[in-house]
């Protein structure tokens, strides 16, 4: 799975200079960051819906939105998936409950 969102953050990547009238990636960028931050919050929302509907065919395409949206972001924040897939490793094996009161610390 890693390595298709580590190909999907290089496709974004790519697409960042694309002329914005024939890439979604590159209209989103140049739209800038509140408009990438609206759509994620978008996506985020439309995948909570899914989910209490019960609809998993619909969660996992919310999801895959969702997902997408959330490179597209990180990309415009300067922010690598391996920083987060390492925040995520840091973390495993620790309680949340333990890790969620080391963050107010």
């Amino acid at each position: 799975m890693t390595s298709t969102l580590h190909t999907l953050e290089s496709t974004i990547a790519a697409r960042r200079g694309a002329d914005p009238s024939a890439s979604y990636v590159a209209s989103l960028f140049a739209k800038g960051l509140p408009k990438i931050a609206q759509k994620l919050g978008e996506e985020a929302v439309e995948t909570v819906i899914a989910a209490l509907q019960g609809d998993p065919k619909a969660v996992t395409g919310e999801a895959a939105d969702l997902l997408f949206h959330l490179l597209v972001l990180l990309n415009e924040a300067k922010v690598p998936l391996s920083d987060v897939l390492a925040e995520l490793e840091r973390r495993e094996g620790l309680s949340g409950l333990a890790e969620k009161a080391a963050r107010k610390a």
